[in-house]
């Protein structure tokens, strides 16, 4: 079971760069959320799953020097998730009734994220370098809020709500 949330549902054990095919697949799930409960929904799922996600990562690696295990990609589902707030969240405040997510976004915010986790510029990298389970967690949350200003800033360019 602790596996299962940890590798979100196995994709953590998937061959070569298990951390994108775990964000892949929260987009995927992002999009599910989304459709069933709009941004609320996401935003409440992102808490749980983050409060989750701790625990579990604390279980698995109890008395690990380094927690940060490759299978665990339950901490890009979050950070992936808040990437894609400003679309959703966009959405929402602007009384959209919109049940999917349009699709520049999810591949914008997919990209911004991967960049900035793969990148960790600070404070990522210093979380990263916690090496304990809210550590593991906490460098992607901060990767996801960095992914979310630039996703933002794009939409609100592309749409031209900047300027």
């Amino acid at each position: 079971m602790i596996r299962t949330i940890t590798s979100f549902f196995g994709t953590g054990f998937l061959p070569i760069a298990p951390g994108s095919w775990g964000s892949l697949a929260a987009v995927i799930v992002a999009v599910g959320i989304y459709a069933l409960g709009g941004f609320l929904a996401l935003l409440a799922a992102t808490v749980v799953v983050f409060g989750v996600g701790l625990w579990a990562t604390g279980l698995l690696t109890d008395g690990m020097a380094d927690p940060d295990l490759s299978e665990i990609v339950i901490d890009e589902v979050v950070g992936q998730w808040i990437a894609l707030f400003p679309l959703a969240g966009g959405l929402w405040w602007l009384g959209s009734t919109l049940t999917i997510l349009p699709w520049p976004g999810l591949i914008f915010g997919f990209i911004f994220f991967r960049l900035f986790d793969i990148l960790k510029p600070y404070p990522c990298n210093v979380l990263d370098k916690m090496k304990t389970p809210f550590g593991v967690m906490a460098d992607d949350v901060m990767a996801g809020v960095y992914a979310a200003i630039v996703t933002g800033a794009s939409g609100a360019l592309a749409h031209g709500l900047a300027g």
